[in-house]
This record gives C-alpha cells, sequence and structure tokens, in this order.
C-alpha cells in the first residue's frame, strides 16, 4: 500500500514509520488509522527482515497531540461508536507486532497521541514531551484504550486523577510514574531508541515475539497469562535458536540467532 500520511523509511533490519501530519500536529484523523492499521496488520507481519519499529511524528512540536477534532464534529448521529472501534483495532495491532515497536516522542502525546504512545511495547521521552488524557475539556473521554492502559501503566489513582482533571505529565513525571523508559535530550528520541532495539536484536527473534505475547496475555482478561506462558515456553524451547543460544552459553560465545 502506498501511504499518504505515513512515511516508512528502513536502516538495516529497523524500520521507524512517522506520521506525517506536522501541520495539524500529526493529529489521527481516520486515514491515519487506517494506514496504521494497514501497516501493523498487514504489511508488518509480511517483513521478516525486520527486527523492530521506531514509531514517531513529525516535527518537533508534537509526537500525536491527539484526534482529529474536526472530525468529531463529522460523525454521523453523533455516534463514535465505529471511531473508537477503528482506534481500538489499530492499537491492538501495533500492541501484539511480532517485533518490538519503540514510541520516539518529542513534544505532545495527547489524547489519542497518548494512547499511542501506550500502545507499543517501549517509549522513549523528550525532555520537552507532555503526556495526557485530556479529552474532559472536551466533554468525551479516552477512546482509544486510554481508560485501560493509562491505569494498567501508572495505577488506577493517578489515572483517574489525571483523565477527571485532564492535566499533563512532564517527561520526568512520566518516567518517575512508570509511563516511559528513557527520558532524553531534544532530538536524542530516535537514536535512543535505536540504541534499545539494537540491543534487543541481539537476543533470539522468536524468544522476543513470545515475551511480547506473554505480556500481552496478562492483560487479556479472557486469557489465562500463566496457561500463555506455560505454551509460549514449550514454544521456543523446540526452536532452532534455542538450541543455538544453549550451545553459545555452553561455548562462551555469542549466540547466531536465525528466528528458526
Amino acid at each position: 500500500m502506498s501511504y499518504q500520511n505515513l512515511l516508512i523509511e528502513q536502516d538495516g533490519s529497523f524500520l521507524t514509520v512517522t506520521i506525517n501530519r506536522e501541520k495539524a500536529l500529526n493529529a489521527l484523523n481516520q486515514q491515519t488509522m487506517l494506514e496504521l492499521a494497514t501497516f501493523f496488520g498487514t504489511d508488518l507481519p509480511k517483513r521478516q527482515d525486520v527486527r523492530g519499529v521506531i514509531l514517531t511524528g513529525a516535527g518537533e512540536r508534537a509526537f500525536v497531540a491527539g484526534a482529529d477534532i474536526k472530525e468529531f464534529l463529522s460523525l454521523e448521529g453523533g455516534d463514535g461508536t465505529e471511531m473508537a472501534q477503528r482506534g481500538h483495532d489499530a492499537f491492538f495491532l501495533i500492541e501484539r507486532a511480532h517485533v518490538p515497536v519503540v514510541a520516539a516522542i518529542q513534544g505532545f502525546a495527547l489524547g489519542g497521541g497518548c494512547e499511542l504512545a501506550m500502545a507499543c511495547h517501549l517509549r522513549i521521552a523528550s525532555e520537552k514531551a507532555q503526556f495526557g488524557q485530556p479529552e474532559v475539556n472536551l466533554g468525551i473521554i479516552p477512546g482509544y484504550g486510554g481508560t485501560q492502559r493509562l491505569i494498567q501503566y501508572i495505577g488506577k489513582t493517578k489515572a483517574t486523577e489525571l483523565m477527571m482533571t485532564g492535566d499533563l505529565l512532564n517527561a520526568q513525571e512520566a518516567y518517575r510514574l512508570g509511563l516511559v523508559n528513557y527520558v532524553v535530550a531534544p532530538g536524542e528520541e530516535k537514536a535512543k531508541a535505536r540504541e534499545l532495539l539494537t540491543k534487543i536484536a541481539t537476543k533470539g527473534p522468536l524468544a522476543i515475539a513470545h515475551v511480547i505475547a506473554s505480556v500481552n496475555a496478562y492483560f487479556d482478561h479472557q486469557t489465562d497469562g500463566f496457561a500463555a506462558e506455560v505454551a509460549n515456553f514449550a514454544a521456543v524451547t523446540r526452536t532452532a535458536d534455542f538450541r543455538e543460544g544453549a550451545q553459545a552459553f555452553i561455548e562462551k560465545r555469542a549466540a547466531n540467532f536465525t528466528g528458526k
């Protein structure tokens, strides 16, 4: 698929996906949501050469400043069911990607932007980044998973306060609460994300995919997370990568993982 609002760049085994709507502060309109769903649901699963994805926004002011408010006003009959479901579907595809997805966050990550960042596996924030779910200021609530994921990351008490007040978190507050993994100087977000992905890429790719699946199982109320761990552990012990990793450990050398 050719993308209108996403810029896809490859550097070695990593892809950088940039939401390319700088003039709109990278606001998530429905075309962008469709493209995110297509990339993570259709295109990325075919790319076995890719070991990680950096997700970011164009420009310096915003990762994603939120959803496209103008589209909200055009909802037929005022019913946001379809819009919210499309957001959920797209973000689940990111969360369930077979390779790590790292959000490189510069500037605002508000509303749908904060929800998008939380759907990624890891988050790198600029010192100037700001996070929040300020939807109550518009008379609505988070609709792309924010009411659930924010609680998972920072706990019910603080998450409820932030969603009720619409207050924002700066980067250091987000780090202290466990919302982001690292805070870096402005402009260093993508470099830090690549550094982290480079480290992860030295590990077994099948093991990383099964770590992602096992962690996701914890938050899926229809899945027994412990049973999922047993199944995922069993799956990786049957791989050539496990045999290579174990042999490399015994021989005190670096493992040569092949993803098989």
